[in-house]
């Protein structure tokens, strides 16, 4: 299976502009709808197998492991993860099954990998996780046992490579950058013709969904980024010219936004996205973004609030659903530009 055959044909685009005016267009003319000058931001971070079965050493009962945070960009040992019971992602994730009762020390074993719980994070299936073992082995019981975060929208399994994006390099996301499913070289190579600029960084994007309402109320949790240095020199030629950034999903808009100075200057670097952007938040960098198809009330659509009215945004999700968009990874897509009014809201 490759994402080719995942992804919708023709999948669709819904564009929306400063004023609030809305647009339907096939998804293929993602090229035509950015002006020459433009600078677009994309997320090239790949997405590690974080989803690891296993079972809970002193019960002997099944768990599924996802790991969800890193602790620490540069220890690769440790990770906030969260758990649940018997079951597959057959199961919707709000049904899922619980795991056993688990408690600082517990050892889980995870196929090749053994796990100890260091301790839990205010929250039952919620923890910090410690693999037990050198890096190289990590990296080597992921890439044979781990398989990507799945949720029940998709019956079938997905492999790594369905999940990542063309332009993928480092694997430090825990699950896919998923707006840069919408385009590949050949989307490229039409905007550098157009004179369209573009760019990259990396984000670690974190999971989506943990099935819990008071675990997903505490999404997104800390996200580690890099920016390079031609990226923050991009995006200083491009404002120095009074031309749009656009970013590429909403983790690109996480870590540009962290990363901005008061005057939306960008330094390069690694730096860390906290909290959660929404109506309060004054974007200082990104003028529009492109992002998947998202529910009312989940952290991405909140991101959506910084860019738009909530009369705008409620045009939006009534036309994803009289036009059918679909939403999740493989589904369509969202151009929204921040409204002239809303960087005032605040």
């Amino acid at each position: 299976m490759d994402n080719h055959r995942l992804d919708r044909s023709p999948a669709k685009l819904l564009a929306v502009d400063a004023n609030g005016a809305v647009r339907h267009l096939p998804r293929t003319r993602l090229s035509s709808v950015f002006s020459a000058g433009d600078l677009i931001v994309a997320n090239d971070a790949a997405t590690l197998p974080a989803s690891l079965v296993g079972h809970h050493c002193a019960s002997r009962e099944p768990i599924e492991v996802r790991l969800a945070a890193w602790v620490s960009h540069h220890n690769l040992r440790e990770f906030a993860a969260i758990a649940f019971g018997s079951g597959d992602h057959s199961t919707r994730t709000e049904d899922r099954s619980p795991p056993p009762p688990l408690a600082p020390g517990d050892r889980l074993s995870l196929g090749p990998l053994t796990a100890v719980i260091e301790r839990l994070l205010d929250h039952p299936r919620l923890f910090r996780l410690r693999l037990s073992c050198d890096s190289a082995t990590i990296l080597a019981g992921l890439a044979q046992h781990g398989r990507p975060i799945q949720y029940a929208h998709i019956p079938e399994p997905l492999a790594l490579w369905d999940v990542w994006t063309r332009i993928a390099a480092d694997p430090i996301a825990f699950e896919a950058p998923s707006a840069g499913f919408a385009f590949d070289w050949r989307t490229l190579a039409a905007w550098r013709q157009r004179g369209i600029c573009f760019t990259t960084l990396t984000h670690a994007a974190g999971i989506s969904s943990t099935g819990d309402p008071a675990l997903d109320a505490r999404l997104p949790f800390d996200e580690p980024y890099h920016i390079p240095e031609r990226t923050a020199a991009a995006i200083a030629h491009a404002r120095s010219r009074g031309a749009r950034i656009i970013a590429i999903g909403t983790s690109v808009v996480r870590a540009l936004e962290s990363a901005a100075d008061a005057v939306g200057s960008i330094p390069p670097g690694h730096g860390i996205a906290r909290g959660r952007i929404g109506r309060q938040t004054p974007l200082r960098t990104v003028d529009a973004l492109l992002t998947g198809v998202h529910q009312t009330g989940d952290s991405h659509f909140e991101l959506l609030r910084a860019f738009a009215s909530d009369a705008v945004l409620a045009t939006v999700s009534e036309a994803f659903r009289a036009w059918d968009y679909q939403p999740h990874e493989f589904g369509d897509s969202l151009l929204i530009e921040r409204q002239r009014r809303a960087r005032h809201q605040a």
